[in-house]
């Protein structure tokens, strides 16, 4: 029989009274192992992070990948993931980033608690228990890889976006019965990934329809601290008005040690070289995007800080299989 390691992060799934609030895991697992289903073999673990996934960051979900990992070597190839919906995306498309095609994964969560409001029995409605029982069947049915199981879809983990906030059918993204080449190398997270995880700044700039003079200013706000990674979000495929000027100022970001990369605002599709957006982006050297979704960007930008120190390295090595 497999054996599977179900590993509880928090988030709306652990919580009880009005307001929800969560129970602290010790007093949680006993109940949740109460909604187990008997004919698996299931061993319960608390992830070494718990908390409200809106606080949640990378430091958190490489902590879970290490424990991952740290399993692995005890035999489990089989994993469940309860974590909080707010960032489920990205915590799932760090987990396919850094484990690849390494072990069979599973992440899911809920839009309302297991518990009734006292904690003492399930709640009379709630998708925590459906959502659980599906994933568990899906981790043991399903190729190796990382994937997100909510409201009975099957999803591949780079490609996971959150679409509403409260209805049951949260999360859309790439069906997991869709083919979806991936190449990703897993990546052994050590203590010392962690710690520098910590300052890891990522910042995602949404372009508004305003003058360009204005966008100019805002991107010259950065050049006091800016970050190491600046997402630049464009209209369409990726466009955005420029000139001489807005460029300039992106050098000077990126002389400055900030890895900057072109996406699209726009939820579904990637950005397309045949328009105009082309010449420009060379002539600024700004990286393209070439991920799954804004949270595979994040996943795939927080791996690269962690292996490489420069932006030269950064466009090196962005089209490796990282």
């Amino acid at each position: 029989m497999k054996k599977i390691a179900l590993i509880y992060m928090g988030g709306t799934f652990g919580c009880i009274g009005e307001p929800l609030s969560p129970i602290p895991a010790e007093n949680f697992i006993p109940q949740l192992q109460r909604v187990l289903p008997l004919h698996l073999n299931i061993e319960c673990f608390v992830a070494p992070s718990i908390k409200d996934s809106s606080a949640s960051t990378a430091t958190d979900w490489l902590q879970l990948i290490q424990l991952i990992q740290n399993l692995q070597l005890k035999n489990y190839q089989y994993f469940v993931v309860i974590h909080g919906t707010d960032t489920l995306s990205y915590a799932s498309a760090t987990l396919a980033r850094f484990l690849g095609q390494s072990a069979h994964v599973v992440l899911t969560g809920s839009q309302y608690p297991l518990l009734n409001v006292s904690g003492t029995n399930t709640r009379e409605f709630t998708d925590a228990i459906d959502n659980l029982n599906f994933a568990l069947d899906a981790v043991a049915t399903s190729s190796v890889g990382v994937y997100l199981a909510f409201h009975h879809q099957l999803i591949h983990a780079q490609t996971a976006l959150k679409r509403h906030t409260t209805e049951s059918d949260a999360f859309a993204g790439i069906n997991a019965k869709d083919n979806l080449i991936t190449h990703q190398q897993s990546y052994v997270v050590h203590e010392h990934d962690i710690e520098k995880a910590q300052s890891f700044n990522c910042l995602s700039l949404m372009a508004q329809p305003i003058a360009i003079e204005q966008q100019i200013k805002n991107l010259k706000n950065l050049q006091q601290h800016p970050p190491h990674a600046l997402i630049l979000q464009g209209f369409g495929t990726g466009n955005l008005a420029v000139n001489e000027e807005l460029i300039s100022t992106l050098h000077t970001l990126q002389a400055q040690g900030c890895a900057i990369v072109l996406t699209t605002q726009v939820p579904f599709g990637t950005i397309n070289q045949h328009y105009a957006v082309s010449e420009w982006t060379q002539h600024a050297n700004i990286i393209i995007s070439d991920c799954l979704g804004h949270a595979d960007l994040y996943a795939k930008a927080l791996k690269m800080y962690l292996q490489y120190d420069s932006v030269d390295q950064w466009h090196a090595h962005w089209h490796d299989s990282v």
